[in-house]
């Protein structure tokens, strides 16, 4: 096994920040109004390619969309993007998804990603403990194309459907990932 000197975890470190700090990021400054188009955009191409998300999105309770999500790494890995909550398709807060993520990786891509909550209880963790954190709380089912086209609403039993789409671009590796959800203070 190979040892990773401090000097290299430092380097690696430092590359990541001057990475997030020269690199454009548009989900971070977007207006509440350029999140809600892209939201729209997002969830229109989703219902079209998945029709079990549509039927997630009628039995949820409120809807999360991150429509652009930025992730990088170099053993030391980062994500973030800006998002809009929905409740009966009336946007009612605005949220930022961010983690880090350690181990062998390497590269850039966007994404995006939908949280259809479908329980009261799912909805309020959002805002408890200055935000959601993935793993932790809730039970979240992340679906993959396979299990989006064969899930319907008799198999959905969980608090938290996460469904991720439009990636572009290369990541590669194996590490440990967290994310968390916090509430911005967008109008």
């Amino acid at each position: 096994m190979r040892r990773i000197s401090l000097n290299s975890f430092l380097a690696g470190g430092l590359v990541m920040a001057l990475i997030f700090a020269v690199s454009p990021r548009p989900a971070i400054a977007a207006s509440a109004a350029e999140i809600n188009r892209d939201a729209t955009a997002a969830l229109i191409d989703l219902y079209k390619r998945y029709p079990a998300a549509e039927a997630l999105a009628k039995d949820a309770k409120a809807i999360l969309v991150f429509p652009k999500i930025l992730k990088a790494g170099l053993m030391i890995g980062g994500e973030s993007g800006d998002g809009v909550l929905r409740v009966k398709d009336k946007p009612v807060g605005y949220y930022n998804t961010s983690g880090v993520s350690y181990g062998l990786q390497a590269g850039a891509q966007t994404f995006g990603y939908v949280l259809f909550l479908m329980t009261d209880a799912a909805v309020k963790s959002l805002d408890k403990a200055q935000g959601l954190e993935v793993g932790v709380g809730p039970s979240v089912v992340v679906m993959d194309e396979g299990m989006a086209m064969k899930t319907t609403t008799t198999t959905m039993q969980s608090d938290i459907y996460a469904m991720i789409f439009g990636q572009k671009g290369m990541m590669a590796g194996l590490g440990i990932q967290g994310s968390k959800i916090t509430k911005l203070d967008r109008r």
